[in-house]
């Protein structure tokens, strides 16, 4: 499960995240609200929003943020009518790109992706373009505090895990879709909620970019596609060198 994570190797030039800070909780907060309105206001009783407030807790999401997310699920005027949406293409340098968005407006959402791709030098295609190069599985996390590498490995597959990949962070844990419920309530058992359980797309085929300019592209595309507030994850399979992302701006 190495470099499942697609961004593993560019993380580090996201410390302006920061001043993203605003977008990112208005994200989790939709996760919450839709959580809380599938099924009880009450964490312990809904495992789909105990996951969105680990989640939202993991990035540091404010307490009030959080009441103030599930409190709207049930306010008449609160719940707005997402659907899930994909979009797939390809960006700068080539790069296959899944992109997973919320919606109450498709078309609004649609015009907005389509129009990122064409003026930061992707192409747009039709579902499933680009799908193939990417396998869904079922992803689990745990911080590194939660076990050490030998007994969280142990624990996962014992509970039907495929794989788990730790990192001086992270567990992470990789199930088959079917899998994944399961899978996380035998880990919760043992070590608490997890900061992530969720359905991912995992490249299976990476594509290299290896000249700076086309990497900074590609990263200016991602960003822009994350900065969106319809969009919820972006997917890809670029591999950029170290040696190339310590060139960039």
């Amino acid at each position: 499960m190495a470099g499942h994570s697609q961004f593993k190797n560019i993380m580090y030039r996201k410390g302006a995240q920061d001043a993203k800070k605003a977008k990112v909780f208005a994200k989790l907060a939709r996760d919450i609200t839709l959580a809380a309105k599938s099924g009880m206001p009450d964490p312990d009783k809904n495992p789909r929003l105990r996951l969105a407030i680990a989640a939202a807790r993991a990035e540091s999401m404010p307490k009030d943020n959080i009441e103030r997310a599930i409190a709207k699920a049930s306010q008449a005027a609160g719940g707005d009518d997402y659907v899930a949406t994909r979009y797939e293409g390809f960006g700068p340098g080539k790069v296959a790109v899944i992109v997973e968005c919320l919606t109450d407006n498709k078309n609004r959402t649609a015009g907005n992706v389509r129009t990122i791709f064409g003026k930061r030098g992707g192409a747009m295609g039709e579902t499933g373009s680009v799908a193939f190069n990417f396998e869904r599985i079922g992803f689990i996390q745990y911080p590194l505090a939660a076990a050490d590498a030998d007994t969280m490995f142990e624990s996962a597959l014992e509970a039907g895990a495929n794989d788990v990949a730790t990192d001086d962070e992270h567990h992470d844990i990789e199930t088959l879709p079917d899998d994944l419920n399961n899978v996380t309530e035998a880990l919760e058992a043992k070590y608490g909620t997890p900061s992530a359980s969720r359905l991912d797309w995992k490249p299976m085929v990476k594509t290299d970019i290896v000249d700076v300019e086309t990497a900074q592209k590609f990263l200016d595309f991602v960003d822009a596609l994350e900065d969106d507030d319809d969009v919820q994850k972006v997917y890809h399979n670029a591999e950029i060198t170290e040696d190339i992302l310590e060139k960039l701006v």
